[in-house]
């Protein structure tokens, strides 16, 4: 369920990026097309900062995920080395 909503957050940052380049990008195109890109850019900077956080959280998600496989295998192994150790 909360995989599920990361992906929705993070398709909707995307979306903020394009709809603040864009819109900054008009906005100051009549000042000049340097002027204009370099707005665009700065108009996507907070959909790219909230991209990189949910990445960051979809990245923390799948180590949790992992470390509990790798702690369900350590488990098996030791419980069948303590059968092993005891025969």
């Amino acid at each position: 369920m909360f995989e599920k909503l990361l992906s929705l957050l993070q398709g909707a940052a995307w979306a903020l990026v394009i709809v603040g380049s864009v819109s900054f990008f008009f906005t100051f195109y009549h000042l000049g097309l340097f002027i204009a890109l370099l707005c665009a850019f700065i108009g996507a900077l907070l959909g790219l900062f909230f991209v990189v956080v949910f990445e960051i959280a979809q990245v923390q998600i799948d180590k949790l995920k992992e470390l509990k496989k790798q702690t369900k295998l350590l488990e098996k192994l030791a419980s069948k080395y303590n059968e092993t150790t005891e025969i």
